[in-house]
């Protein structure tokens, strides 16, 4: 019996750095992002555009790469020795097609500098991102435990 060859097709990749006119987009699918991964941030897409303004204000910046269209982003933070990716989607009808790694090794080979240590939360419910990082090098490092508040009992 032979074994049918899985397709591996050739995922062609374009990217540029966000701007502001990015900020509504980016701030749509970091919402998509929050439902997909089981975030609790109850922030809507009007308050999500506001932090990402701000944030590329100042220490972060965002990559958008498309295939024909906008894809997929990241958005990091680095520093003297490291980065920091604190968001990274891909639109929901592009996932499982190479769309993600495709654009992780741009990152890593045109944008990041390669002698950084590059860091990557991901949450402990969000298997499938957990096996992508994963898949992508990372390696598990550190695990936060938390105890909730208590809401107030009734009087």
């Amino acid at each position: 019996m032979r074994v049918k060859e899985p397709v591996v097709r050739e995922i062609m990749l374009s990217w540029r750095e966000a701007t502001d006119s990015d900020i509504g987009l980016l701030a749509e699918w970091n919402y998509q992002l929050i439902r997909d991964e089981g975030h609790r941030n109850s922030m809507n897409a009007e308050e999500l555009a506001v932090r990402m303004k701000t944030w590329l204000a100042g220490d972060y910046r965002a990559v958008v790469f498309s295939a024909e269209r906008p894809a997929a982003y990241a958005l990091f933070r680095e520093d003297a020795s490291s980065v920091y990716l604190r968001q990274f989607f891909v639109r929901r009808e592009q996932r499982r097609q190479g769309v993600g790694r495709a654009a992780f090794e741009i990152l890593r080979a045109r944008i990041w500098p390669l002698d950084a240590r590059l860091t990557v939360d991901v949450l402990c419910r969000n298997v499938a991102g957990i096996a992508f990082w994963r898949s992508m090098g990372y390696e598990d490092y550190c695990l936060t435990l938390e105890i909730m508040p208590q809401p107030p009992a009734p009087a």
